[in-house]
């Protein structure tokens, strides 16, 4: 009965042996992919979600929150500088916050990222190895808590990514593991074959190439403060900024005591007076303290400061925020600024620099441009001007690369209409080319824009509605009711096809201002993949095809009549409506080089529309030729009548 007893103690023991071991051992999945992975380990786990209001009817709208955690774990024998990782988010998510990281596209938190995003480090931006760490975590491993909104996954199904990949150049990510259905780990290894032209010092990272470089040079530091010269270099051959208006986040407090080159949007020192940094600098005039917003916006000065000693004297300074293509003119294709930064503790250290973050550039009638966060580069040179055959390294540089968006846009700046002298009518801007925000009761954001009458071109839209009618019912064309809302752009382009022969063919393109501004150096683009091979002249523009993009014309004014005039009023005020500023030109082109080439067809009309860098809206259709037939039919069958009538009378 003894043995008995004890067998029974003794087989319970072990089973709670088994449950206690089973039940407390941790997770296999993670060590197991982190020994078989001998390079970066990326691993995607998700953690919970709950529904959140409204409760809507449809299941694929209603809200949920969900949190994740994103691991990237540095096994190989190179350090991982500035890590940069893409989560393929494809539940219609809405990221709210993600610890020690940042949307590498320079978009702030929370912010849509339905397309999925790459992330990429704040506080730890470089991922070093075990060996020079002696396997220490810390340094190797960065680790981003996600929390944000996603539409239609309910709990318990698990909303996981389409993929994770590591998005630094040079690396190959292989198939991805799973541990459950929550949680999935990447193993990505060093391409052998991945070259690279760029060259750097290994301490740095290479300089990336995109349409718009900003540059943070260090150039010179104190314990409290420092100097930093801000160049922004456009390399795109269709880029421009006007009225650029750069803005970004600071750290660790920073605010701005003084600028050299540029002013400040908001000239306030009041968040300093009454935050951390009066506190600290108890013995600083903030009256001369130019800005302590936390998100500065940084413009241009006009030319007439260039030489002021106190605010100009740097190159490349003082523009009215213009930054034309280097096409245009090299000389002008940069801007360049100083700010004096003052730092707050702990970070009071003349070798403790760190650049802002969340970089935004926007011009007036311009692309719109996405930032990526700032990497470490080697210190950018430039000429001493105390020693002229000298060059002046920066202590430290940052760079930051910003891309024009391609995003798909209905809304835009400019538009262009057709035209052509086989067809009377012309084919005008799209309704609301350039946005409807508020449309008038008495219009319609959705109608097809009406033909028009060639003069209604010259004319406001606000006046075209009478003389569309009058054409509608001459054409015998339908009116919509309510009657089509307008174009709303401050620039229009006319687009008309002049002739079409056996061994060429030309246009003529209008420019349109109805702004209230005169637009400097100007410069328009027109694509023609297959028309513009038999370019030949522009005539009262300089033009020529564009080197490095494909069949690209591009144009701008002659010297002295490079200004776009603004809107003005009519010859009589009260009567006549407001004239826009306009230029124009024709356009020749041979056949010889572009056989086969259907001009009327739709040849000899744009694919893409460009002003001052900013893509136009273009018409969904060109000038049907079936007039010209028609007119061409009659003609013919009256002169036939015409010539039996003759002969009978003979």
């Amino acid at each position: 009965m003894a043995l008995h007893v004890h067998s029974f103690f003794y087989f319970w023991f072990v089973v709670m042996i088994f449950v206690v071991v089973f039940f407390t051992a941790p997770s296999v999945s993670q060590p197991q992919a982190t020994g078989s992975c001998n390079g970066i380990l990326l691993s995607y786990a998700y953690t919970g979600g709950l529904q959140l209001p409204p409760n809507v009817s449809d299941p694929a709208e209603q809200p949920y929150r969900f949190s994740s955690t994103l691991t990237v774990l540095n096994n190989g024998l190179e350090e991982l500088r500035s890590w940069r990782v893409f989560v393929g988010f494809q539940h219609g998510e809405w990221l709210v916050s993600a610890s020690n990281a940042v949307l590498a596209d320079g978009t702030s938190l929370p912010g849509s990222v339905e397309n999925g995003t790459v992330l990429s480090g704040e506080t730890v931006r470089d991922l070093k190895t075990a060996v020079a760490t002696a396997g220490d975590l810390n340094q190797m491993q960065v680790r981003v808590d996600m929390v944000g909104t996603l539409l239609g996954v309910a709990p318990p199904s698990v909303p996981m990514p389409s993929s994770v990949t590591l998005a630094n150049d040079g690396f190959l990510c292989g198939q991805p593991s799973g541990q459950g259905s929550n949680e999935t780990h990447v193993c990505c290894t060093s391409d052998p074959n991945f070259k690279t032209n760029i060259t750097t010092e290994e301490e740095f990272l290479p300089r990336q190439k995109g349409d718009l470089s900003i540059t943070y040079d260090i150039i010179r530091t104190y314990d409290s403060d420092y100097w930093a010269e801000v160049t922004i270099a456009n390399h795109n051959p269709l880029g421009r900024l006007d009225n650029w208006r750069l803005s970004w986040d600071w750290n660790n407090n920073e605010f701005i005591h003084t600028i050299k080159g540029a002013y400040p949007l908001n000239v306030d020192s009041s968040d300093c007076v009454f935050g951390p940094q009066g506190l600290f600098y108890k013995e600083l005039d903030f009256s001369n303290v130019l800005n302590c917003e936390r998100r500065p916006t940084i413009v241009d000065l006009p030319p007439t400061m260039f030489n002021n000693t106190d605010f100009g004297k740097i190159p490349f300074c003082c523009r009215n925020g213009t930054i034309l293509p280097p096409t245009m003119d090299p000389s002008l294709s940069s801007s360049r600024f100083q700010i004096q930064v003052f730092k707050m503790p702990p970070n009071l250290n003349r070798s403790k620099l760190s650049p802002p973050h969340n970089w935004e550039i926007k011009g007036t009638l311009n692309p719109d441009y996405a930032c990526g966060n700032p990497i470490r580069v080697s210190p950018s040179e430039s000429p001493d001007p105390t020693h002229p055959p000298s060059n002046k390294s920066a202590i430290a540089s940052w760079q930051v690369v910003c891309n024009i968006t391609n995003t798909k846009r209905e809304a835009r700046k400019c538009c262009v209409s057709f035209s052509a002298y086989y067809n009377e009518s012309v084919v005008p801007c799209n309704t609301c080319a350039c946005g409807c925000s508020n449309p008038e009761r008495t219009c319609s954001a959705t109608s097809q824009a009406m033909l028009l009458p060639p003069e209604a071109l010259l004319v406001p839209f606000q006046n075209r509605t009478e003389k569309a009618r009058a054409w509608a019912e001459i054409q015998h064309l339908n009116v919509p009711n309510p009657f089509p809302c307008g174009d709303n752009c401050g620039v229009s382009i006319n687009w008309h096809l002049v002739t079409d022969h056996r061994s060429g063919w030309s246009a003529r393109i209008t420019l349109f201002n109805w702004g209230e501004a005169s637009f400097a150096d100007w410069f328009a683009a027109v694509r023609m993949e297959k028309a513009a091979k038999g370019f030949e002249e522009v005539y009262s523009f300089n033009g020529s095809l564009l080197d490095g993009v494909d069949g690209t014309i591009f144009m701008q004014g002659k010297k002295g009549l490079n200004f776009l005039v603004a809107e003005t009023d009519g010859s009589n005020p009260r009567r006549d409506p407001r004239v826009p500023g306009k230029q124009q030109s024709v356009i020749s082109f041979t056949k010889k080089n572009t056989p086969g080439i259907d001009v009327v067809g739709g040849d000899g009309f744009p694919s893409k529309v460009f002003f001052n860098g900013e893509e136009c809206s273009l018409p969904s259709v060109v000038p049907s030729s079936g007039t010209r037939m028609e007119v061409s039919l009659a003609t013919m069958m009256f002169l036939v009548l015409f010539l039996w009538i003759l002969f009978m009378r003979q």
